[in-house]
């Protein structure tokens, strides 16, 4: 299929993204605060970080195939589409850094491009 290599491009990229974003806050709590504002339960920011580490190795990961990027899709968009949610209700709650509307605008630049893969020719 010609849309593979637009996919696993995208599933490594997207994949790159969640780890880096995850090991922030595991590496340098005290960083990710300072931009994201300061933090209650530490244990909950950890364990999302962990999370967010796990589905990005498994995009990163993905076989090149049709079964593989598919995988590499749904882990992507549910992630993305998760994390922006939950920015954009928290952020209008006033109950997280308006800062987190960056990520929300990543994390739906990143459920446009999984959908854009899937009719790109390649």
């Amino acid at each position: 299929m010609r849309r593979q290599p637009v996919a696993a491009g995208l599933a490594r990229a997207h994949g790159a993204f969640n780890v880096l974003g995850g090991l922030w806050p595991l590496l340098h709590m005290r960083s990710f605060e300072v931009v994201t504002g300061p933090k209650v339960d530490r244990w909950l920011v950890r364990t999302v970080a962990g999370l967010m580490v796990a589905n990005g190795v498994v995009q990163w990961r993905a076989e090149p195939s049709d079964d593989g990027l598919a995988g590499a899709r749904r882990v992507g968009v549910g992630t993305a589409l998760t994390l922006g949610s939950i920015d954009l209700v928290y952020v209008g709650r006033h109950r997280i850094s308006r800062m987190y509307l960056v990520d929300a605008v990543l994390e739906a630049g990143w459920v446009l491009a999984w959908a854009r893969s899937l009719r790109s020719p390649g």
